[in-house]
């Protein structure tokens, strides 16, 4: 029984190492963001990342000729840490847009506003909560620090970084939603429960969400 209460609490405090944890975003993790979550389904993404994700299936990308990628954001709205301050949220938000634009221009034209054969993309940062019992919940904060509590023969364990997007697609004509997703993903463990975050630590993440949206394209158009 010792045993079996020490894998469970090993399990919420790893959340996010995977093993234990899933990498699915749950139904508590939703932000809000989305104005209907009801469509969504499991799926891979071209790198083989868990999401979650809808796509209309009437969609025919061939119809748009460009994409207008819409300033990320934070929502709900953060308020800085001294673990996370707003340099660093900033530096986020700044680096998912010059990741979106340098992915998808790839194959469209970037566009500079809305309209007909435009498709739109509102991407957001989301929240993401910490549910270890036994330590500081960080909740509706965009990026969570979860710490594992568990002493290993080298010491305490890294602070992990996870971070989640919500994004959704506009036809820039009709202003239907065509498709959207949920996912997340960790990014750099810092040292200890003092290092401050900064953009670096999930710059890989945002990269992966980044061309993962390009390659759904192509498939897509094929």
């Amino acid at each position: 029984m010792k045993l079996g209460l020490m894998i469970g609490a090993l399990c919420l405090a790893s959340l996010g190492l995977g093993g234990c944890s899933s990498n699915v975003p749950q139904p508590d993790e939703y932000s809000g963001f989305l104005k209907d979550y009801s469509r969504l389904k499991e799926a891979k993404s071209p790198s083989g990342a868990d999401v979650m994700r809808w796509v209309d299936p009437k969609l025919n990308v061939n119809q748009f000729t460009s994409v207008y990628i819409e300033p990320s954001q934070f929502y709900p709205a953060p308020q800085p840490t001294a673990k996370i301050p707003q340099s660093t949220l900033t530096a986020i938000t700044h680096y998912y847009d010059q990741a979106l634009k340098r992915e998808l221009s790839k194959s469209l034209p970037l566009a500079s506003a809305p309209g007909p054969g435009v498709i739109v993309v509102r991407p957001a940062i989301t929240a993401v909560s910490s549910k270890t019992e036994s330590l500081k919940p960080y909740e509706l904060i965009p990026v969570a620090l979860v710490a594992a509590a568990v002493s290993t023969a080298s010491g305490i364990r890294d602070q992990e970084t996870d971070l989640a997007t919500e994004a959704v697609f506009i036809d820039g004509r009709t202003q239907d939603v065509v498709a959207q997703v949920v996912r997340k993903g960790t990014g750099k463990p810092l040292e200890n429960d003092s290092q401050v975050m900064k953009a670096d630590d999930v710059k890989n993440v945002i990269d992966g969400w980044a061309s993962d949206l390009h390659q759904s394209y192509l498939k897509l158009k094929q």
